[in-house]
């Protein structure tokens, strides 16, 4: 009796394998090495075969290639002209690189992918499209005007050792434009959003308008929204009260076009390398920039994750219930699911199936179409998907008119069971070895350009501020508020010149901080741990109550400069 497939033990180094499904019929087991390996078999050997029998690359997405599970993160920069895109990217890689223009008009006209090579360089769009080695070979469907418009500039440098940027032409007002371009931009952009790691929406504090195409574009960027923050730049240029307003109104905006339950994050700040115009909110913009450049140096380690996600939502939308999820670091998918290539062949074959053989399939064909929306409904009860999960209505209509629908395929339980088995239990044992190479592997962060100017010494985020203050003096730092602190510490009726914790507590519950708070407080202070609190154990309490009321974190380990100076001999 043929036994069925069991995982298999990691082998040596950095290399993984397990046995898929697939492998239980046939003598040899399917290894799979790296978790790029598996997704691009698992793709080529169960969820194509699905797309290519009911046409979907011709409605939906074009076929994935090799390129696309071994690529870097790519981060997407989007925004109307003169938002700053082009800064942005000078800012992150502190370098010019080939084809930048940078100018209050419309400069970039192009699309840019700012990615890493031996050698400064420009890679013309016909040229990138024939590289099997480069992610962007699908992108010829859109054509010459699209491909005259696209380029690869290429360069030395550390951050994009790690990430390759994609700058974007900036977005104008006006039909006039959309006309102009000869290519469907916002089909172009969904193309790179279903690709990219991050994509960056940009806006200035000082033009918030959303035009109709960018409108038109955000809402282009639907099921991506996981990969969206947002970035208010040239926020330095106006006053505090000013910048708020600018923020509601974005906000406001962005809920009316990103129908998402969640608030979309986003980051204030002036990105770039220029003095600040108005200071005024220096520390929350840095800070701001700390937070998105975490964010953004987080992809490469979240790489693969990711890849695996966008696999599942090409296999994604509900079949059956119940419903039983995977929650691990901000992706979920489903049991059970069936896959957009799954609700795509149900529609397909629905079509086919109402075609007459010999007679009047024109006329048929156009009564389709016309009533595609009761055929939605109709497969929507009998499988029992959400109605939000199938495209879009007025898109299929129109992808359907030029359509020969006598070439549909009827529907082939088998490749939907396959998608099924792929969703049920292949991803499954993906998801174990996207955490045993997570964990041979050596922490990936993006490295180089700016985010190396605030890693280390004085100018790093929060550097001699809140537990950090005084790091740098010679002068023990809570002592300049000691006799204040000493006033109070003799009321609290010390014992061989300590107080006990109750007598402590009295004083330090004045200060409204929870006592989760207080007892972390109490912990660092009681540096000699008997208990009790000396005169100098007192005051450096107050200090730490102080710096939190002040709206910093507290530290978890007592810096070596708090520590009061007659405990420093027991260090």
């Amino acid at each position: 009796m043929e036994q069925p497939g069991t995982a298999a033990s990691p082998v040596s180094g950095s290399m993984f394998s397990w046995v898929s499904k697939d492998a239980r019929r046939k003598k040899e087991p399917e290894l799979f090495q790296t978790v790029a390996e598996g997704l691009r078999q698992l793709y080529a050997q169960k969820l194509l075969p699905l797309e290519e029998h009911y046409r979907f690359h011709e409605f939906h997405s074009p076929a994935l290639e090799d390129a696309d599970f071994d690529n870097k993160p790519m981060v997407l920069l989007v925004g109307q002209y003169s938002t700053g895109k082009t800064t942005f990217i000078r800012h992150l890689i502190e370098q010019d690189f080939p084809g930048m223009r940078i100018g209050p008009e419309p400069t970039t006209d192009s699309f840019i992918a700012v990615m890493h090579g031996p050698t400064e360089g420009v890679v013309p769009g016909n040229a990138l499209v024939v590289d099997p080695r480069r992610p962007f070979r699908k992108l010829n469907a859109f054509g010459n005007a699209f491909l005259n418009r696209f380029m690869c500039a290429q360069l030395p440098n550390p951050v994009l050792d790690s990430i390759s940027i994609i700058d974007t032409p900036g977005i104008l007002s006006g039909e006039k434009q959309r006309i102009s371009r000869g290519y469907d931009f916002a089909a172009v952009l969904e193309w790179f959003a279903e690709r990219v790691d991050r994509i960056i929406l940009l806006f200035d504090a000082h033009k918030l308008d959303i035009s109709d195409e960018f409108s038109e574009v955000i809402k282009a960027l639907k099921n991506h929204e996981d990969k969206i923050r947002v970035v208010l730049n040239k926020a330095d240029q106006i006053e505090t009260q000013q910048l708020m307003r600018v923020y509601g109104a974005l906000m406001w905006s962005l809920g009316k076009i990103i129908n998402t339950p969640e608030v979309v994050r986003v980051y204030i700040g002036s990105f770039w390398s220029h003095p600040l115009l108005i200071p005024d909110n220096r520390k929350l913009f840095e800070a701001e920039e700390q937070d998105l450049f975490k964010d953004i140096q987080s992809l490469p380690r979240n790489a693969a994750l990711r890849k695996l996600n966008d696999l599942i939502k090409r296999a994604r939308l509900a079949k059956r219930s119940p419903f039983w999820s995977f929650p691990v670091s901000g992706v979920s998918f489903e049991r059970g699911t069936h896959a957009k290539t799954q609700v795509h062949a149900y529609i397909i074959s629905s079509l086919k199936k109402e075609m007459p053989n010999v007679f009047g399939k024109e006329s048929k064909k156009k009564e389709l179409v016309n009533n595609l929306g009761e055929i939605y409904q109709k497969i929507e009860r009998e499988h029992q998907i959400s109605p939000g999960d199938f495209p879009s209505l007025r898109k299929m209509q129109e992808l359907l008119q030029t359509q020969d629908f006598s070439k549909f395929q009827a529907l082939k339980p088998k490749l939907l069971d396959t998608v099924d088995d792929m969703l049920a239990n292949d991803i499954a044992r993906l998801m174990v070895m996207v955490r045993q190479e997570e964990s041979l592997m050596p922490s990936q962060v993006v490295k180089g350009g700016a985010f190396d100017g605030t890693m280390n010494g004085p100018f790093g985020h929060g550097y001699g501020e809140g537990a950090g203050e005084g790091i740098d003096d010679v002068e023990w730092v809570v002592g300049k508020d000691k006799p204040t602190y000493d006033e109070i510490f003799y009321t609290l009726s010390p014992v061989n010149g300590k107080i006990t914790g109750a007598n402590a507590k009295k004083e330090m519950v004045k200060s409204k901080l929870p006592n989760t708070v207080l007892g972390k407080i109490w912990k660092l202070a009681d540096v000699d741990k008997d208990g009790l609190l000396d005169d100098e154990e007192f005051a450096l309490a107050n200090h730490l109550i102080k710096v939190k009321l002040e709206g910093h974190e507290l530290p978890a380990d007592l810096p070596p400069h708090l520590v009061p100076p007659s405990k420093r001999r027991h260090e």
